[in-house]
């Protein structure tokens, strides 16, 4: 029990660094096809789609890290996001926790 929760809190701590939350992923939408479709907005550095280990499917939802804080913009400006008929849910991440960190320094 004690591993799940440090898995947990590590998945929570590299969350942090990521600028989009994307929820409602169709089943059949890969982590690949993700970063394809959101490169049309700036280059994404990452990708992280978490698969659920007794199914075998992903959760159908995704994280995007993009190289700049434009290209993140850039995806707001598009009004819905499209994937195989299923219109995606986006959030924009805060970095609240690491702003934190460089003011106290």
């Amino acid at each position: 029990m004690a591993a799940v929760s440090t898995v947990r809190s590590a998945a929570r701590r590299s969350r942090r660094f990521f600028d989009i939350f994307v929820a409602d992923v169709p089943w059949t939408v890969s982590s690949k096809e993700l970063k394809e479709y959101f490169s049309q907005f700036g280059s994404v550095q990452r990708c992280q789609l978490p698969f659920d280990k007794d199914t075998g499917f992903h959760k159908r939802y995704c994280w995007i890290k993009f190289s700049t804080p434009e290209d993140v913009q850039n995806v707001f400006q598009k009004d819905s996001h499209i994937l195989e008929g299923a219109k995606l849910a986006l959030k924009q991440q805060s970095h609240r926790h690491s702003q934190r960190r460089n003011q106290s320094k």
